[in-house]
């Protein structure tokens, strides 16, 4: 049975060409509208921000073995 019956178009990609067509669209918006340069700039700032506190954070501040928990989630 149809999952989406209502959707006429239906379009699905997984792995590596998901990433590519994902890329693509980013790649049509930066070229096609200008306000989207702006926002996607702004947003990489961000995440290279964030990204460069959490690397120093856990450089100076490691985990120890006693502050995990659960050492064995599964069992195993």
């Amino acid at each position: 049975m149809d999952p989406a019956p209502h959707s006429r178009f239906q379009f699905r990609v997984t792995g590596s060409t998901g990433l590519i067509v994902a890329i693509v669209v980013v790649a049509i918006l930066l070229i096609a509208l200008p306000a989207y340069r702006l926002f996607f700039l702004i947003s990489v700032l961000i995440g290279i921000v964030i990204a460069g506190g959490l690397t120093l954070w856990h450089k100076f501040h490691p985990l120890k073995e006693e502050d995990i928990e659960n050492k064995r989630p599964l069992g195993l």
